[in-house]
Protein backbone atom coordinates (compact mmCIF):
# COMPACT_ATOMS: atom_id res chain seq x y z
CA UNK A 1 0.00 0.00 0.00
CA UNK A 2 1.52 3.80 -0.69
CA UNK A 3 2.62 5.48 2.35
CA UNK A 4 0.00 8.43 3.28
CA UNK A 5 1.43 11.74 3.61
CA UNK A 6 -0.28 15.12 4.96
CA UNK A 7 2.02 18.06 4.27
CA UNK A 8 -0.06 21.62 5.77
CA UNK A 9 0.38 24.29 3.61
CA UNK A 10 0.27 22.48 0.44
CA UNK A 11 -1.86 25.13 -2.02
CA UNK A 12 1.37 27.18 -2.56
CA UNK A 13 5.10 27.26 -2.97
CA UNK A 14 7.24 24.01 -1.46
CA UNK A 15 4.47 22.40 -0.01
CA UNK A 16 2.46 22.45 -3.48
CA UNK A 17 5.70 21.50 -5.05
CA UNK A 18 6.64 18.72 -2.34
CA UNK A 19 2.96 17.08 -2.80
CA UNK A 20 3.12 16.95 -6.50
CA UNK A 21 6.44 14.95 -6.52
CA UNK A 22 5.48 12.92 -3.96
CA UNK A 23 2.35 12.09 -5.80
CA UNK A 24 4.21 11.31 -8.91
CA UNK A 25 6.35 9.05 -7.16
CA UNK A 26 3.23 6.99 -5.73
CA UNK A 27 2.61 8.41 -2.75
CA UNK A 28 -1.07 9.29 -1.34
CA UNK A 29 -0.94 12.85 -0.93
CA UNK A 30 -3.64 15.12 0.89
CA UNK A 31 -2.15 18.81 0.99
CA UNK A 32 -3.84 21.13 3.57
CA UNK A 33 -5.13 25.28 2.89
CA UNK A 34 -7.53 27.17 5.02
CA UNK A 35 -9.36 28.29 1.56
CA UNK A 36 -9.33 24.43 -0.54
CA UNK A 37 -11.92 25.85 -2.52
CA UNK A 38 -9.90 28.40 -3.98
CA UNK A 39 -8.03 25.84 -5.47
CA UNK A 40 -10.53 23.68 -7.84
CA UNK A 41 -7.08 22.68 -10.05
CA UNK A 42 -4.79 21.68 -7.73
CA UNK A 43 -3.21 18.10 -9.08
CA UNK A 44 -3.54 16.99 -4.95
CA UNK A 45 -6.55 16.77 -2.78
CA UNK A 46 -6.32 19.49 -0.56
CA UNK A 47 -8.24 19.69 2.48
CA UNK A 48 -9.34 22.54 5.07
CA UNK A 49 -6.95 23.19 8.08
CA UNK A 50 -5.84 26.07 9.48
CA UNK A 51 -3.04 25.63 11.84
CA UNK A 52 -4.54 28.52 14.22
CA UNK A 53 -7.50 26.60 14.89
CA UNK A 54 -7.52 23.52 16.41
CA UNK A 55 -11.03 22.19 15.85
CA UNK A 56 -9.73 22.37 12.19
CA UNK A 57 -6.43 20.18 12.64
CA UNK A 58 -8.17 17.90 14.56
CA UNK A 59 -11.00 17.52 11.69
CA UNK A 60 -8.52 17.56 8.94
CA UNK A 61 -6.33 14.80 10.48
CA UNK A 62 -9.72 12.59 11.21
CA UNK A 63 -10.57 13.52 7.64
CA UNK A 64 -7.27 11.65 6.14
CA UNK A 65 -7.31 8.72 8.68
CA UNK A 66 -11.12 8.00 7.75
CA UNK A 67 -10.38 8.25 4.34
CA UNK A 68 -7.22 5.91 4.31
CA UNK A 69 -7.15 4.53 7.54
CA UNK A 70 -3.54 5.39 8.21
CA UNK A 71 -0.89 8.25 8.30
CA UNK A 72 2.78 7.29 7.39
CA UNK A 73 3.78 11.14 7.45
CA UNK A 74 3.34 14.43 8.15
CA UNK A 75 5.28 17.33 6.71
CA UNK A 76 4.89 20.20 8.99
CA UNK A 77 5.16 23.07 5.85
CA UNK A 78 2.69 25.66 6.94
CA UNK A 79 4.58 28.85 8.14
CA UNK A 80 4.63 32.73 7.61
CA UNK A 81 7.28 35.29 7.43
CA UNK A 82 8.04 38.50 9.17
CA UNK A 83 10.12 41.19 8.91
CA UNK A 84 10.66 44.61 10.76
CA UNK A 85 12.21 45.80 13.87
CA UNK A 86 11.60 44.14 16.90
CA UNK A 87 11.00 47.37 18.34
CA UNK A 88 8.38 48.25 15.76
CA UNK A 89 6.69 45.14 15.04
CA UNK A 90 3.27 44.91 17.14
CA UNK A 91 3.19 42.76 20.03
CA UNK A 92 0.14 40.86 18.34
CA UNK A 93 2.03 40.36 15.34
CA UNK A 94 4.59 38.50 16.97
CA UNK A 95 2.37 36.69 18.77
CA UNK A 96 0.61 35.62 15.90
CA UNK A 97 3.93 34.53 13.52
CA UNK A 98 4.46 32.27 16.95
CA UNK A 99 1.17 31.00 16.73
CA UNK A 100 2.17 29.89 13.24
CA UNK A 101 5.23 29.06 13.23
CA UNK A 102 5.17 26.90 16.55
CA UNK A 103 2.60 26.49 18.61
CA UNK A 104 0.61 25.63 14.62
CA UNK A 105 2.76 22.83 14.06
CA UNK A 106 2.73 21.95 17.67
CA UNK A 107 -1.01 21.12 17.69
CA UNK A 108 -0.71 19.30 14.13
CA UNK A 109 1.99 16.81 15.78
CA UNK A 110 -0.62 16.03 18.52
CA UNK A 111 -3.44 15.18 16.72
CA UNK A 112 -0.80 13.22 14.35
CA UNK A 113 0.71 11.06 17.10
CA UNK A 114 -2.38 8.96 18.42
CA UNK A 115 -2.59 7.26 15.26
CA UNK A 116 0.97 6.96 14.79
CA UNK A 117 1.43 5.16 18.28
CA UNK A 118 -1.40 3.40 17.18
CA UNK A 119 -0.15 2.06 14.12
CA UNK A 120 3.99 1.59 15.42
CA UNK A 121 4.98 3.74 13.06
CA UNK A 122 5.54 7.51 11.70
CA UNK A 123 7.48 9.89 10.09
CA UNK A 124 7.18 13.81 11.00
CA UNK A 125 9.08 16.32 9.16
CA UNK A 126 9.45 19.61 10.62
CA UNK A 127 9.58 22.23 7.56
CA UNK A 128 12.14 25.31 9.62
CA UNK A 129 14.50 27.54 8.31
CA UNK A 130 18.13 28.18 8.03
CA UNK A 131 17.12 31.65 9.66
CA UNK A 132 16.34 29.45 12.52
CA UNK A 133 19.70 28.60 13.28
CA UNK A 134 20.75 32.63 13.76
CA UNK A 135 19.70 35.74 14.67
CA UNK A 136 18.90 37.60 11.80
CA UNK A 137 18.60 41.78 11.80
CA UNK A 138 15.12 42.52 11.06
CA UNK A 139 13.81 38.87 10.66
CA UNK A 140 14.47 38.43 14.67
CA UNK A 141 10.68 37.06 15.40
CA UNK A 142 11.19 34.41 12.04
CA UNK A 143 14.82 33.38 13.40
CA UNK A 144 12.86 33.38 17.06
CA UNK A 145 9.72 31.23 16.00
CA UNK A 146 11.67 28.63 13.09
CA UNK A 147 14.65 28.14 16.12
CA UNK A 148 11.95 26.98 18.84
CA UNK A 149 10.65 24.68 16.16
CA UNK A 150 14.21 22.78 15.85
CA UNK A 151 14.47 22.95 19.61
CA UNK A 152 11.25 21.29 20.50
CA UNK A 153 11.93 18.76 17.48
CA UNK A 154 15.21 17.43 19.16
CA UNK A 155 13.42 16.96 22.05
CA UNK A 156 10.19 15.87 21.11
CA UNK A 157 11.92 12.59 18.28
CA UNK A 158 13.59 11.66 21.67
CA UNK A 159 10.06 11.44 23.42
CA UNK A 160 7.92 9.29 20.56
CA UNK A 161 11.42 7.17 19.70
CA UNK A 162 9.93 4.39 21.92
CA UNK A 163 6.59 4.15 19.96
CA UNK A 164 8.57 3.90 16.93
CA UNK A 165 7.51 7.16 15.71
CA UNK A 166 10.50 9.10 14.01
CA UNK A 167 10.75 12.91 13.71
CA UNK A 168 13.02 15.21 12.00
CA UNK A 169 13.61 19.09 11.07
CA UNK A 170 14.43 19.85 7.51
CA UNK A 171 15.46 23.98 7.16
CA UNK A 172 15.52 25.38 3.89
CA UNK A 173 17.50 28.49 2.43
CA UNK A 174 15.77 30.98 0.29
CA UNK A 175 13.71 29.28 -2.42
CA UNK A 176 11.68 31.06 -5.19
CA UNK A 177 8.08 30.79 -3.75
CA UNK A 178 5.64 33.40 -3.18
CA UNK A 179 6.26 33.84 0.65
CA UNK A 180 7.72 37.15 0.36
CA UNK A 181 4.40 38.59 -0.81
CA UNK A 182 2.88 36.27 2.21
CA UNK A 183 5.04 37.59 5.00
CA UNK A 184 4.18 40.29 7.87
CA UNK A 185 6.15 43.36 6.98
CA UNK A 186 5.99 46.18 9.26
CA UNK A 187 6.37 49.15 7.15
CA UNK A 188 9.06 51.21 6.82
CA UNK A 189 8.11 54.29 8.81
CA UNK A 190 9.40 57.74 7.91
CA UNK A 191 11.78 59.30 10.11
CA UNK A 192 12.15 55.90 12.10
CA UNK A 193 15.97 55.45 13.29
CA UNK A 194 15.41 52.16 11.24
CA UNK A 195 13.84 53.40 8.20
CA UNK A 196 17.47 53.09 6.20
CA UNK A 197 18.77 50.34 7.52
CA UNK A 198 15.48 48.19 7.31
CA UNK A 199 14.37 49.48 4.13
CA UNK A 200 17.71 48.81 2.41
CA UNK A 201 17.63 44.76 4.55
CA UNK A 202 14.37 44.49 3.34
CA UNK A 203 14.91 45.25 -0.48
CA UNK A 204 17.97 42.50 0.02
CA UNK A 205 15.64 40.31 1.79
CA UNK A 206 12.90 40.24 -1.14
CA UNK A 207 16.16 39.92 -3.81
CA UNK A 208 17.19 36.54 -2.19
CA UNK A 209 13.81 35.07 -2.36
CA UNK A 210 13.25 36.29 -6.05
CA UNK A 211 16.63 34.59 -6.96
CA UNK A 212 16.25 31.43 -4.67
CA UNK A 213 16.41 27.91 -5.74
CA UNK A 214 13.81 25.69 -7.31
CA UNK A 215 11.65 24.04 -4.75
CA UNK A 216 11.94 20.78 -6.68
CA UNK A 217 15.26 20.50 -5.04
CA UNK A 218 13.30 20.79 -1.22
CA UNK A 219 10.88 18.11 -2.76
CA UNK A 220 13.31 15.63 -3.65
CA UNK A 221 14.95 16.40 -0.24
CA UNK A 222 12.04 15.61 1.24
CA UNK A 223 11.30 12.67 -0.56
CA UNK A 224 14.91 11.01 0.67
CA UNK A 225 14.12 11.43 4.11
CA UNK A 226 10.83 9.62 4.04
CA UNK A 227 12.91 6.96 2.02
CA UNK A 228 15.30 6.66 4.81
CA UNK A 229 15.33 3.78 7.15
CA UNK A 230 16.75 6.15 10.28
CA UNK A 231 16.59 9.86 9.14
CA UNK A 232 18.94 12.38 11.00
CA UNK A 233 17.99 15.11 13.60
CA UNK A 234 19.01 17.86 11.20
CA UNK A 235 19.01 18.53 7.58
CA UNK A 236 19.89 22.01 5.91
CA UNK A 237 18.81 22.32 2.29
CA UNK A 238 19.78 25.74 0.06
CA UNK A 239 22.85 27.14 -1.17
CA UNK A 240 26.34 26.33 -0.37
CA UNK A 241 27.26 29.77 1.81
CA UNK A 242 23.83 29.60 3.47
CA UNK A 243 24.69 26.17 4.64
CA UNK A 244 27.89 26.91 5.77
CA UNK A 245 27.04 30.16 7.57
CA UNK A 246 25.40 27.55 10.16
CA UNK A 247 28.90 26.37 10.19
CA UNK A 248 30.62 29.39 10.35
CA UNK A 249 28.52 30.05 13.53
CA UNK A 250 30.07 27.15 14.92
CA UNK A 251 33.30 27.87 14.56
CA UNK A 252 33.82 31.81 15.06
CA UNK A 253 33.64 33.70 18.15
CA UNK A 254 30.67 35.68 18.28
CA UNK A 255 31.23 38.96 17.64
CA UNK A 256 33.14 38.11 14.64
CA UNK A 257 29.93 36.17 12.93
CA UNK A 258 27.96 39.31 14.28
CA UNK A 259 30.08 41.31 12.42
CA UNK A 260 30.16 39.18 9.36
CA UNK A 261 26.42 39.28 9.16
CA UNK A 262 25.86 43.42 9.52
CA UNK A 263 28.40 43.60 6.74
CA UNK A 264 26.13 41.12 4.55
CA UNK A 265 22.76 43.27 5.50
CA UNK A 266 25.17 46.48 4.99
CA UNK A 267 24.59 47.37 8.77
Amino acid sequence: MSKVVLITGGSSGIGKKVGEFLKDKGYAVYGTSRNPERYPNSSIKLIALDVLNSESITTAVQEVIGLEGKLDVLVNNAGAGITGPIEEIPEEEIKRNFDINFFGPINVIKAVLPQMRKQNSGLVINVTSIAGYMGLPYRGVYSASKGALELLTEALRMEVKGFNIEMTNVAPGDFATNIAAGRYHAPVVENSPYEKPYGDTLRLMDEHVDAGKDPLIMAKSILKIIESPSPKVHYKVGEFMQKFSIVLKRLLPDKVYEKMLMNHYKL
